[in-house]
């Protein structure tokens, strides 16, 4: 089975622990039955493995969430990289270009298309290996899988199916309606556009070469950022009249939203933080090393990271979005291939950061050109090379990088460090990176 997951977006509905590197799919909040957590992206990857071992994953994304991808999930899966964001109709067809030059998929095997973040049951990608299925039988160019709706959404594109059966053909499609109007679809039939499509990898090829002027994969990766924003409903789905759907009537829910989101949490609480007993339905998300004390509250979300802190009533807070575009900040946090940072403190002419790195792992070979740099290592042990000259470290240690010099740490053990930078000009665009000396 071939898969492709789209990752997109920076999930702004759930501010403040989603940010542009850091989306909500990679937020570890879904306990195991071991006691860890994990993220969206792992729950569902792990719940492809599950039903297909040898399932073939690919996650389209943008280049800024890479980092978090491997880290989550190692590198063994693939990624079709975004040069930019330009919608799911450029993405889908990237993507497809990917599989057939880079991982040798060959044009008449099946491609299933679905979002990365659904909280769905096992059923759910037993359904869409049923799809590759349909695909193959030859009798229609495009397979969708439309969700029963539970109740009459003002949130979701409709799918009218022409009958009742299992898999139908479409009848037509509507654009997100009012409550009333969601109530009227229901009774014709109406599915949810859960935003899964299944179709052979030379069919969306073909789609692709007939709407952008492109010889393969890598031509089309050098054209990306001049391709024009369409969804992939607009440009295919809605254009093609030889088109099946499957309903689906399992578990299946979009947690786009922190209300939508606590509901599924295993337990009120995630970090540091108490209540008393006057407080109602309360759900708490705490990523700060001190206490959150919470009295009297009720149906309300507390939700506090490096990246600011949310308090909000449960049904407002699927409103925060326009709030949280007026806030303009760098970010705080985030999850690298190598390991993690955390932003502790920013001032005029300094930045300190704590940087943690995993056993095995190093940070590029790089330098900047407008501040200098200072490394205290207050955990494990690693290595540094400064302008190729190699140091062991240990705790204790500090290391001083001047502007223009070429650095990198590399760790032995898992390795916690202090960064402070230091400069007039501090950006995270000032960096240039080298060969790894050997």
């Amino acid at each position: 089975m071939n898969l492709v997951l789209l990752s997109g977006g920076s999930g702004k509905r759930l501010w403040p622990l989603s940010n542009d590197i850091r989306s909500k799919q990679f937020i570890k909040i879904f306990k195991k039955e071991d006691g860890e957590y994990e993220s969206m992206v792992q729950r569902v990857y792990r719940q492809i493995r599950e039903v297909d071992p040898e399932a073939n994953v690919t996650i389209a994304t943008s280049r800024n969430q890479v980092s978090a991808i491997h880290s989550q999930l190692g590198e063994q899966v693939g990624v079709s990289v975004e040069p930019c964001r330009r919608d799911t109709f450029p993405a889908i067809a990237l993507a497809a270009a990917y599989l057939h030059d880079k991982m040798g998929v060959a044009k008449e095997e099946a491609v299933i298309v679905c979002p990365v973040d659904p909280y769905v049951e096992s059923d759910y990608f037993q359904a869409i290996s049923e799809l590759e299925q349909l695909v193959l039988s030859g009798e229609s160019n495009l397979v969708l899988m439309g969700m029963e709706p539970s109740y009459p959404s003002e949130k979701y594109g409709y799918i009218i199916p022409a009958d009742e059966k299992p898999v139908s053909r479409v009848k037509t499609f509507k654009e997100k309606p009012n409550t009333q109007t969601a109530k009227a679809y229901i009774r014709e039939g109406a599915l949810w556009n859960g935003g899964v499509f299944a179709f052979r990898l030379s069919y969306v090829l073909k789609k692709a070469h007939e709407r952008i002027d492109f010889i393969d994969y890598e031509d089309l990766y050098d054209k990306y950022e001049s391709l024009d924003k369409i969804s992939f409903d607009y440009a295919v789905v809605e254009q093609e009249p030889d088109i099946q759907v499957m309903r689906f009537g399992g578990s299946w829910k979009d947690l786009g939203t922190w209300n939508t989101l606590t509901e599924e949490m295993s337990e009120p609480i995630i970090g540091q933080a108490i209540h008393n007993e006057a407080c109602e339905n309360i759900s708490v998300i705490n990523e700060l090393n001190v206490p959150v004390l919470c009295m009297g509250l009720k149906n309300v979300i507390v939700s506090a990271s490096a990246e600011g802190i949310l308090v909000s009533d449960k049904e407002q807070s699927s409103y925060i979005k326009p709030f949280v575009d007026t806030i303009q900040q760098r970010v705080m946090f985030a999850e690298k291939s190598w390991g993690s940072f955390m932003v502790l403190d920013v001032e005029e002419e300094s930045v300190t950061i704590k940087v943690t790195l995993k056993a095995g792992h190093r940070m590029n070979y790089h330098s900047h050109d407008l501040r200098d740099e200072v490394w205290t290592v207050i955990e494990g042990c690693g290595r540094t090379i400064v302008d190729g000259m190699e140091e062991i470290v240990h705790p204790g240690d500090v290391v001083t990088m001047q502007a223009g010099c070429r650095h990198t740490v590399i760790a032995e053990t898992e390795l916690k460090l202090i960064e402070v930078q230091l400069g007039k000009e501090i950006s995270v665009h000032d960096k240039h990176k080298y060969e790894y000396p050997e």
